[in-house]
């Protein structure tokens, strides 16, 4: 834990979706294959966060599927819970819970139902740190839910708990330049990691990021992005990101991050269904579908480019 664990967590952290069977009932043999197949593709560690649809899960489905999560892992790499909650009381009891089971880092979103002061959220996210001995992600999922986050108080809880304890997961745009200005204002402490299910990712690693958090769908792309990126082929890297851009670009809502995601690992043989726990507010209709197929398949071209 602490300084060393900080060092360790890096490279391409997947958000995992979650296999359903036909009664919305989670899958628990699906999802290992998914996460075996993770590790195979060359990811450094995987993350359980809002496309693993935390927000649609009973508590108890919630802590049994960051069980699972650190359990199926088998020590091959990093293991990142999402702990957000409506409640600091929930946060807290899912932090504990998720250190407990072998979590090595955590993430949070804000609550969704309130639109919390910032001294609410820093007495919210103090609570979750101070309950644990690892770190936790601070996620401005202003994207999906609630305000974004200012730059001064993402740097106040750095100030306060360390940079060892307290990274990032900015997600507010415009996400180049805010992502600049939290390192300024830590002084290149800030540990960030990219959110934007790798649209950004080119941009966001010229400014120093730690790593990446991209759908599980898109590894194929992003393990050989990550790797071209690392090597200072920005050639390559531009390659591959042009149709993994357009591709993100289709999912503009969090409902659309979980259809096309899971359209994708069914087309990759990982997944048997495409079910999402309703309400929804996004289907995928056959144009989409084929749209998506078409720049899946010139990324994956992309990546066998030389």
């Amino acid at each position: 834990m602490g300084d060393d664990n900080s060092k360790t967590i890096t490279g391409v952290l997947p958000v995992f979706q979650t296999p359903y069977r036909e009664d919305e009932s989670i899958d628990p043999g699906i999802l290992e294959r998914e996460i075996d197949w993770l590790f195979d593709e060359g990811v450094d560690g995987i993350v359980m966060a809002m496309v693993s649809e935390v927000l649609r899960l009973t508590d108890r489905e919630r802590m049994q599927l960051a069980e699972w999560s650190c359990d199926f892992a088998k020590g091959r790499g990093k293991v990142i819970i999402s702990v957000g909650a409506e409640s600091s009381r929930a946060a807290e009891e899912f932090a504990k819970q998720a250190e407990q089971c072998g979590a090595d880092a955590l993430m949070a979103i804000p609550p969704v139902a309130t639109a919390a002061s910032e001294a609410e959220l820093e007495e919210y996210y103090s609570r979750m740190i101070r309950s644990v001995g690892i770190p936790l992600i601070v996620q401005d999922a202003s994207g999906y839910v609630g305000q974004p986050m200012s730059i001064d108080f993402q740097a106040r809880l750095l100030y306060e708990f360390g940079p060892h304890r307290v990274w990032f997961k900015p997600e507010a745009t415009p996400i180049g330049p805010r992502l600049t200005q939290l390192r300024e204002a830590t002084k290149g402490r800030a540990r960030v990691f990219e959110g934007t299910g790798g649209i950004a990712l080119v941009d966001s690693y010229q400014r120093g990021i730690a790593g990446t958090i991209p759908g599980a769908d898109l590894v194929p792309g992003i393990v050989p992005l990550w790797k071209a990126l690392e090597s200072g082929d920005l050639d390559r890297a531009t390659r591959i990101h042009g149709p993994l851009s357009s591709l993100v670009s289709l999912q503009s809502s969090l409902d659309g991050f979980l259809a096309v995601e899971k359209h994708l690992l069914v087309r990759q043989g990982i997944f048997e269904n495409e079910i999402v726990r309703g309400p929804r507010g996004f289907l995928l209709d056959p144009e989409t579908r084929r749209e998506v197929d078409r720049l899946f398949d010139l990324m994956i071209a992309a990546t066998h480019d030389t």
